[in-house]
């Protein structure tokens, strides 16, 4: 029997997306790993408090578990305008309460609530470990990581829900969802001072945290041909990390003479945090982060509110986040007529409701950068009987009044606690977003 052989996709950039998301269990560290990034390819830190010039160069702003990195070619005027891409760092997972320690029956448990829009089931009798930042007295922050089998939701056994397999699993939010992490008594602070240890800081020094749950399975090709990858939080750091591909090369692309041979815009990268949850916080993207970095730098080349107004005009964003590929066992579920395709390169997200932002203008934008960089591309739709999801798309193209496309990569099983992508597309989605920023 012959079989035909996929086409050779760029293992390079997919096993760096791989490491990238093993580095980053948490916002926070997605965030860190990404600023490790882009100082090693030349961008600096800028604080927020701190007085900023208008020199050329790359640029970032770091705040909680959101990030803004910006180019600015030579030659940069205070109206030179902005390609903005757009992601999120945050994923849907069990996020740990302020009481976290409870137990029952001899069972020592975790306390923790259900953030964003996870399919609950997918976190049961999984290898769990536990990631986040610690807050310290001196107002300081601590990242942690225990990337080790440490947590549990242990699912009830068939023998005691017969019917579990006809009737369907029905899991009680705040009973059934509470991992278990050892034996014996349970006493307050015990979770705590495991992770002050863990971080290398006094139990004392903790007043505050913001801490999840993660799969600790790292990501993996699969399939006969490898031509697949398997991983936790593609939705979205397959788009983040994309994204500072596409910035970085960007970056090195510039002629940097100011002479018309640098780039025609200052590319932006913009990756927020609690998408999953609305983005109503101060590091999402209905909060002024991107708003305030895009004027400051305006002010910084030596423009006021005339020139601000001017380069926003002249703006285009590029919201990158995942899509639903056709599932192969629920072709009904999709419209019949957009069937995107694991490996068919990025789609191209419309919904007229505005529950994505794309246009006719920004499609032809979109289109132009795939034709650039040769990537095929696919359209994306959903069908007319299924509620369509939505992105920071809408909300940045409100707020800040720029165009904007909605796009990203088709996968399987969004809001799993492990999804499932095409190993070619993450590298097809980096060159069309290098593509769009040039």
């Amino acid at each position: 029997m012959s079989h035909s052989h996929p086409r050779t996709f760029d293992r390079t950039h997919t096993a760096e997306l791989a490491a990238y998301v093993q580095a980053s269990p948490s916002p926070y560290h997605a965030v860190a790993t990404a600023a490790d990034r882009l100082e090693k390819a030349g961008f600096r830190q800028i604080a927020e408090t701190d007085s900023w010039d208008g020199r050329t160069g790359g640029h970032y702003v770091l705040r909680g578990g959101a990030i803004v990195a910006w180019y600015v070619p030579a030659g940069a005027r205070p109206q030179t305008p902005y390609r903005v891409i757009g992601s999120h760092t945050d994923s849907p997972n069990l996020r740990v309460k302020p009481r976290p320690d409870l137990g029952a029956a001899g069972w020592r448990q975790i306390a923790v609530e259900i953030y964003g829009g996870p399919l609950v089931n997918s976190w049961l009798d999984r290898d769990l470990g536990l990631a986040g930042r610690l807050s310290l007295r001196d107002g300081s922050h601590r990242l942690v990581n225990v990337d080790r089998p440490l947590l549990r939701v242990a699912q009830l056994a068939i023998h005691l829900d017969r019917g579990v397999n006809d009737n369907g699993l029905t899991l009680d939010k705040q009973r059934h969802l509470q991992p278990l992490w050892g034996l014996g008594e349970s006493e307050d602070g015990d979770l705590i001072e495991f992770l002050a240890d863990e971080a290398g800081v006094a139990p004392g020094e903790v007043t505050g945290w913001d801490l999840m749950t993660h799969d600790v399975q790292p990501p993996a090709f699969l399939g006969r041909d490898r031509e697949l990858l398997a991983s936790p939080r593609l939705d979205n750091l397959l788009s983040v990390h994309a994204c500072l591909a596409a910035l970085t090369a960007a970056a090195e692309s510039d002629g940097g003479a100011g002479d018309g041979d640098g780039l025609p815009y200052i590319p932006v990268l913009a990756a927020f945090d609690h998408e999953e949850s609305g983005s109503q916080s101060d590091t999402g993207a209905h909060g002024p982060l991107l708003g305030r970095v895009l004027e400051r730098s305006v002010h910084a080349r030596g423009g006021g509110y005339e020139e601000s107004l001017r380069a926003l005009a002249g703006t285009v964003c590029a919201s990158s986040d995942v899509g639903h590929a056709v599932h192969p066992n629920y072709p009904e579920r999709h419209d019949p007529t957009h069937h995107p395709r694991a490996n068919g390169g990025p789609i191209l997200k419309t919904n007229v409701n505005q529950r994505y932002a794309t246009d006719g203008a920004g499609r032809a934008v979109f289109a132009a950068a795939c034709d650039r960089a040769g990537v095929p591309f696919q359209h994306f739709v959903s069908s007319n009987a299924m509620p369509c999801g939505t992105t920071i798309g809408p909300i940045t193209a409100a707020r800040h009044g720029i165009t904007t496309v909605d796009i990203g990569v088709p996968i399987l099983s969004m809001h799993s606690a492990r999804e499932l992508c095409g190993a070619d597309d993450p590298h097809l989605l980096a060159s069309a977003l290098t593509a769009f920023l040039t």
